[in-house]
């Protein structure tokens, strides 16, 4: 089965929002490749971050979700705080300074820099519990 290697993703500050989220997720300083900041997850997935250039047009944030132990779900969780991050319990940003507990997991949403929706879970959400939302 074919599995995703990379994914770009839109920034107005290649650099400061890779810091970003390997900040969050205790991961290695993101290297330069070529016109990108590569963050290089667990998995083998890497994220390359680059800068915006649509001739003025926005870019439209999207969704990142990651899938995390319980034990890095605290200590993501604990960073959030610390650094005093706006947080939600959903991707509509409905439950600010939550986190939510679905399908026996826990999650929690922040917007990076460039308001990309991070998610962090603990569990894989559950077929009846996505066709329910």
């Amino acid at each position: 089965m074919p599995s995703l290697d990379h994914t770009i993703v839109h920034s107005t500050d290649r650099f400061a929002s890779a810091r970003f989220l390997a900040d969050l997720l205790d991961a290695p300083e993101p290297k330069a490749f070529g016109p990108f900041a590569t963050l290089k997850l667990d998995n083998g997935v890497a994220l390359d971050y680059a800068e915006h250039a649509a001739g003025g047009k926005e870019f439209v944030p999207t969704h990142y979700a990651f899938l995390v132990t319980e034990d890095e779900f605290d200590k993501i969780l604990a960073r959030i705080k610390d650094r005093n991050l706006p947080y939600w319990a959903d991707p509509r940003h409905a439950e600010p300074q939550k986190i939510n507990t679905r399908d026996g997991g826990r999650g929690v949403y922040v917007d990076d820099p460039d308001g990309h929706y991070m998610e962090f879970l603990t569990r894989t959400y559950s077929d009846e519990l996505l066709s329910s939302l």
